[in-house]
């Protein structure tokens, strides 16, 4: 802390950063922006996280929804009658599902309502319901927020490449019941004949209706080993051939037209020349399935081979029949519409950014808080130092020798208890000060009286004024003994505020005590008419050894009746008593109680505190002579707390005061021998 380079020059403040508005207003500042940092992120993660599972659960149910549209369009004409499908796949996803021509023209909406006209649609559609054409689209390629989903085949695979065809657009390789229920019995047949040879299998009913084997396990190659014939069920039944004749006049045509040579298609869509022997393909084209398959977990990866034929003309053939599967297709299939999946209120579904603008609603926010933060910081911190800065300037001016001032105390708390402390000690300070003050001049006062009686006495005999003579000799030594005394007195009290004055405890009776106190100041009471006696209280028990210093327990019990005898009118009476108290009369400790009562002029209640104070007399107008040094009562309290006892004092004016010395048996402590 900066100090003042001389007494009295300007009081420099301390720099903010040491201060403690300034330390305060650091920490509040600092937790604020921890705060604020750790909620924004517990909120960003807990709001990206619900929101990613709810965009999860939207997804894999707008999934489903365009799945039910593809397998509705794949096996429909047209879209007449989808109004139904669309209002039941709305209930269940709790979406709302529009599906439009591409022109936008509303096919089915599960929004409509007779009553008031449907919500306006997003500017980008969710995705395209088109069979011959399934393509998957990505969330990213939306800049309204609409959710997009791509379309699965029945087995739950993406498809790609140049297979674009839903499978279950089947046209006309679709089979009439007759053939199917052929197959079917051909395909229950070869079933029972491979359980027959150990060898699990289920029959599985393609789109088209052709049914087909499914083995189940991962060794398909041990049905090449059985006895079972499944050729029938790969041989092309009447329908399909018709179907594979103008299918493969239609790719003819479009091979044709690009200058290569026919090709020959095969049931699976492989093809051959009139050259091969074997079908080739140098990229599959899979629609119709083998008449034995194993599950598609159990597959083996498939690997790229070389082409049998040119690359190049193995991409025109299978481009041609992609082209010749859709020309063929168009009249079996809806035709292609615009999906819209929203919220029931006609919004999209709800997508998480953090676009500038909501960072800078973020910012803005915490920026807020923090400046409330600050504000309210420097209105508390300020208000917390004013009246530090208060008791700091108060204690400098005390330190320069100023007039102690008062502290104003603002309020009950922390503070202002200690606003209060300094004004007690302040007051305290500016008391002792006082009494330091009239100390010095009592002391010059007393002394200078016995000195300058000693001092007119030998001028006088000087002078030949006064005789030498014993009278004169008996004054002096009258003088000698009261400025012997006042010496005393106060290297008593020096002692004991130095800490040297020593004790030397032994077991002491009380009652011996009393008595020869009594005899001391008999002679004293006589001269005055007070009656001075010791009694025995009633109702308690025989006053135990004491352990103390009996010289100095003397000085201090002397001193009481000395005061009680000059302070009590003639006719009047002093009484010494002792007794016990202990934990079995309401007392926490048991004590030696030792009381010096008198019947004198009693202590007014504001004089009370004041008592055991040094120089100070009840009555400001009595001297040395008649009223004392003032300096007893100090001592007798300092001979006591050097004992670990207590002095007090109960007075009545008019009636007479009772001074209380409350001493431990045990006595002093013997680790502290000295006051």
């Amino acid at each position: 802390m900066p100090r003042r380079a001389e007494r009295g020059g300007p009081r420099l403040r301390l720099p903010l950063r040491k201060s403690l508005l300034g330390r305060l207003l650091a920490v509040s500042a600092l937790v604020a922006a921890c705060s604020v940092a750790a909620t924004a992120w517990l909120a960003v993660q807990t709001t990206s996280g619900a929101i990613e599972q709810e965009q999860g659960r939207n997804l894999a149910a707008d999934t489903r929804v365009l799945d039910a549209l593809l397998a509705y369009a794949a096996g429909h004409p047209s879209w007449d009658g989808v109004g139904a499908t669309v209002k039941e796949l709305a209930d269940a996803s709790d979406r709302r599902i529009t599906l439009t021509t591409q022109s936008r023209q509303i096919l089915a909406d599960s929004a409509a309502s007779s009553t008031s006209p449907p919500p306006a649609l997003p500017p980008q559609a969710s995705a395209v319901v088109d069979p011959l054409s399934v393509t998957a689209t990505s969330e990213a390629d939306s800049d309204s927020g609409s959710v997009t989903v791509a379309a699965p085949g029945t087995d739950g695979a993406q498809r790609s490449g140049n297979d674009r065809v839903d499978p279950r657009a089947v046209g006309p390789f679709r089979l009439p019941e007759a053939e199917r229920t052929s197959l079917r019995r051909t395909a229950d047949e070869a079933v029972r004949c491979l359980s027959r040879s150990g060898i699990a299998s289920d029959v599985v009913e393609g789109p088209s209706g052709r049914p087909r084997i499914q083995v189940v396990g991962n060794d398909p190659d041990r049905m090449r080993g059985s006895r079972c014939s499944t050729d029938a069920l790969d041989s092309p039944t009447a329908t399909e051939t018709k179907a594979l004749t103008a299918l493969n006049e239609l790719v003819n045509a479009c091979l044709d037209r690009q200058g290569r040579e026919a090709v020959q298609l095969d049931l699976d869509l492989s093809w051959r020349t009139d050259e091969e022997p074997a079908a080739a393909t140098a990229t599959p084209v899979p629609t119709p399935v083998p008449s034995v398959s194993v599950p598609r977990e159990t597959l083996p990866t498939e690997v790229a081979t070389p082409a049998p034929l040119d690359s190049e003309n193995d991409r025109d053939i299978a481009s041609c029949v992609g082209i010749a599967r859709q020309e063929q297709l168009s009249s079996y299939v809806a035709s292609p519409a615009l999906l819209f999946i929203g919220d029931p209120g006609g919004g999209a579904v709800p997508g998480f950014e953090l676009s500038p603008a909501n960072t800078a609603k973020i910012t803005g926010v915490a920026a807020l808080v923090l400046a409330l933060t600050v504000g309210a910081s420097i209105l508390a911190g300020v208000r917390l130092v004013r009246p530090l800065h208060a008791l700091t300037g108060a204690a400098q001016r005390m330190r320069d020798g100023e007039e102690p001032s008062h502290v104003v105390v603002a309020a009950d708390n922390e503070i202002g208890r200690l606003a209060a402390a300094f004004n007690d000690m302040s007051a305290h300070r500016a008391r002792l000060e006082e009494q330091r003050k009239v100390m010095v001049s009592d002391v010059a006062h007393e002394l200078r009286t016995p000195l300058s009686n000693i001092r007119g006495w030998l001028e006088g005999a000087e002078d030949g004024i006064a005789d030498v003579d014993e009278m004169f000799v008996s004054s002096l030594l009258e003088e000698a003994v009261q400025l012997q005394h006042i010496i005393d007195d106060l290297q008593d009290l020096s002692a004991a505020d130095a800490g040297v004055l020593r004790l030397h405890p032994e077991p002491v009776r009380i009652e011996e005590l009393l008595a020869h106190a009594v005899a001391a100041h008999q002679a004293q009471a006589d001269a005055a008419g007070v009656r001075l006696t010791v009694t025995a209280p009633e109702g308690h028990e025989p006053v135990p050894e004491l352990t103390a210093d009996p010289v100095r327990l003397r000085q201090a019990i002397g001193n009481l009746v000395s005061n009680a005898v000059r302070h009590t009118p003639a006719g009047g009476r002093v009484t010494l008593r002792a007794y016990v108290t202990g934990p079995g009369s309401g007392e926490a400790h048991e004590e030696v109680v030792l009381e010096v009562a008198d019947t004198g002029r009693g202590i007014a209640p504001e004089d009370l505190p004041y008592v055991f104070d040094r120089f100070w007399r009840a009555e400001k107008s009595r001297s040395r002579r008649t009223g004392g040094s003032g300096l007893g009562l100090a001592i007798v309290r300092k001979l006591v707390e050097a004992h670990g006892g207590t002095a007090g004092v109960v007075s009545t004016v008019g009636q007479g005061s009772v001074f209380t010395l409350r001493m431990p048996p045990a006595g002093p402590d013997p680790m502290n021998m000295t006051v």
